[in-house]
């Protein structure tokens, strides 16, 4: 039987599509006045940090398209980075967070309750010990991207 776990980070995800219904291209680089990032930038920063949270600190090879960790890891902003390579497209992006999901069950599935070590301490100041406990932070994570996505469409 399928931990819950992955039942959750597919209903997450399935939120973070429904998010991205309705966003151009155009809109997809728009930052709201007053804030550091856009929508292309809250989707690729989900995608590398999950890719961090499930197969670094299982020591599994990550799937980082050339760029991304310049253009989308934590700390970095359109308004700053310089990245010589291009923005992935929105349907690049959907394609990866898709593929991801499917990843991570089958590489982790049978790991879940593995533990890490050393255990890892989140920026938020979370201790993480386990595959399940990255994979179970990561629906926090992810849900506060999804909410700046949701209020970036607003916004724009």
């Amino acid at each position: 039987m399928e931990h819950f776990l992955f039942k959750q980070l597919a209903f997450v995800r399935g939120q973070t599509f429904k998010a991205m219904e309705g966003v151009s291209e155009e809109i997809a680089d728009r930052i709201p006045e007053g804030f550091r990032n856009s929508i292309r930038w809250n989707l690729g920063h989900i995608y590398v940090v999950l890719e961090r949270f499930a197969f670094l600190h299982a020591n599994l090879p990550l799937l980082l398209p050339e760029g991304f960790k310049e253009r989308f890891e934590s700390g970095t902003s359109p308004l700053t980075s310089q990245v010589s390579f291009p923005a992935p497209s929105l349907q690049q992006l959907e394609t990866l967070l898709k593929d991801q999901q499917e990843r991570i069950r089958e590489a982790l599935a049978p790991r879940i309750h593995e533990q890490i070590s050393p255990p890892y301490t989140t920026s938020a100041g979370m201790t993480l010990g386990s595959i399940d406990q990255f994979l179970s932070f990561n629906l926090y994570h992810e849900g506060m991207h999804l909410n700046a996505i949701k209020n970036y469409k607003r916004l724009l």
